[in-house]
């Protein structure tokens, strides 16, 4: 057990000593501004007490990040429109939503196009340019377009998480159900199988491991696009809107807290799926 988490800690270990060098790095700047024209002599000692104190600094230090985290969570009500547990609520129920609807969708195409040829030939070519368009191209004319016909609040975040989940479902989906072998095929054959039977006993089985897979990029791509959706809709909730809102008066440290909490949130999510499949893969008695 020690020896499993002594390289996360030694990582996590570096990480911070380099983000508190890089934020004297950073920060340096407005500290020597402010003593030239105080007229003070900046030492080692007061650089780094500065650097890593100022209200509006370039990178907050990680000590700044983890005081505004446990502010807006341990010392606010959850209902608080200042506690990130609301605005994180309000960023998963989009995340959730579309992450549903993606897999939904990826399934079904992933389906079609494995026992049918001529939507493997027409979609998957489609299915693939779709991802060629810049998300933040495209979030905007899905909103537009949505609240033309009177479709506002959570389901246009949610539909912008499930265009960008969708896509590793279906490939990873496709390439799961066509995993069996030509051997394993052919005996289904022989037992006189219906395409029905072959799909269920043989074809979805061996798609698990592959599924899961998609499932945990999935998760991730669809609480990027459910933050991307709430950048340009003004939105008041939601870790996209913190983002937004931090961008705007310049308050880094709401920034940076926002966004090791999207972190910590992708994190658990995509832990729970990985927590889910191996309980169903031991069950179906495939190895990890």
């Amino acid at each position: 057990m020690k020896q499993s988490f002594a390289p996360v800690l030694t990582v996590v270990g570096l990480l911070l000593v380099v983000w508190y060098a890089a934020a004297i790095w950073l920060n340096a700047d407005w500290t020597y501004d402010k003593a030239k024209r105080s007229g003070e002599i900046v030492t080692t000692t007061s650089l780094i007490k500065d650097t890593w104190a100022q209200d509006k600094p370039k990178l907050p230090a990680p000590h700044q990040v983890a005081a505004e985290i446990w502010r807006t969570t341990v010392e606010k009500k959850i209902t608080s429109k200042r506690s990130l547990i609301y605005h994180s609520w309000i960023t998963l129920s989009a995340t959730l939503l579309g992450f549903g609807l993606g897999t939904v969708l990826g399934t079904l195409l992933a389906v079609g196009i494995v026992y049918n040829r001529t939507m493997d030939m027409s979609v998957m070519p489609w299915v693939i340019a779709s991802q060629t368009i810049p998300i933040l191209a495209i979030a905007p004319m899905i909103i537009v377009v949505l609240n033309a016909v009177g479709i506002s609040g959570l389901l246009p975040k949610a539909m912008i998480g499930m265009y960008l989940s969708f896509f590793p479902i279906v490939v990873g989906m496709v390439k799961g159900l066509r995993s069996p072998d030509q051997m394993q095929l052919d005996q289904m054959r022989t037992w006189h199988a219906s395409a029905s039977q072959t799909f269920w006993r043989l074809r979805l089985p061996a798609s698990m491991p592959y599924l899961f897979t998609s499932l945990k990029i999935a998760m991730a791509a669809s609480l990027v696009g459910a933050i991307i959706g709430e950048l340009p809709t003004g939105a008041v909730a939601g870790l996209g809107a913190r983002l937004l809102a931090g961008s705007y008066y310049g308050q880094t440290i709401q920034i940076w807290s926002a966004l090791l909490m999207a972190a910590a949130l992708a994190a658990v999510l995509v832990g729970i799926i990985g927590m889910v499949q191996r309980i169903t893969l031991k069950r179906m008695g495939m190895a990890q």
